[in-house]
């Protein structure tokens, strides 16, 4: 029997939210977006993701408010994916799960350092500021460095570009 896809026993606000984000790649369509991935192209290279499904996500991710399909191209017809005021609230989550995910399933330290940009303090897993002490610092004044931890480094124009610091959702170049 293959197992459902939704919660409907469940009247919880976490299992409606893990109906949406808590597919399969999902939550790293939403990750990459953060960091500045708008094309469907760098998506499918950075993930490593068939094409059908990050086709299925973005299409999920846009019905449901997340992601917002811009044309930035006429001809040939090109879309770009930013995210929505909606999906930039996850930001907070992507940050508590990353940090959870270093602390208990990692070994080399964190592969990506979250920076508040106006003062350079470093961001703690509640994205509060070393620094300053500027206590949950939008995502908009987030800047990404390379960690530690990177230490796989891939071949395609997203890891590549990943790996100078820059602004949290700026387009990556």
């Amino acid at each position: 029997m293959a197992l459902g896809k939704n919660y409907d026993g469940q009247d919880c606000s976490l299992a409606k939210a893990l109906e949406l984000i808590g597919e399969r790649w999902t939550m790293l369509v939403v990750r990459d977006a953060l960091y500045g991935v708008r094309r469907y192209g760098d998506f499918l290279a950075h993930l490593d993701i068939p094409r059908a499904v990050l086709s299925q996500r973005l299409t999920t991710l846009v019905e449901a408010g997340v992601l917002d399909r811009r044309r930035y191209q006429d001809t040939p017809p090109r879309d770009e994916y930013v995210l929505t005021e909606t999906g930039r609230e996850l930001w907070l989550p992507l940050l508590a799960l990353s940090h959870w995910g270093e602390r208990h399933l990692t070994r080399t330290g964190p592969r990506r350092l979250f920076f508040h940009a106006a003062c350079g303090g470093r961001l703690d897993r509640a994205a509060t500021c070393s620094g300053c002490g500027a206590g949950q610092v939008p995502v908009e004044e987030v800047e990404v460095r390379p960690g530690p931890g990177l230490e796989h480094l891939r071949d395609d124009p997203v890891s590549a570009a990943l790996r100078v610091p820059h602004r949290m959702l700026d387009p990556l170049p």
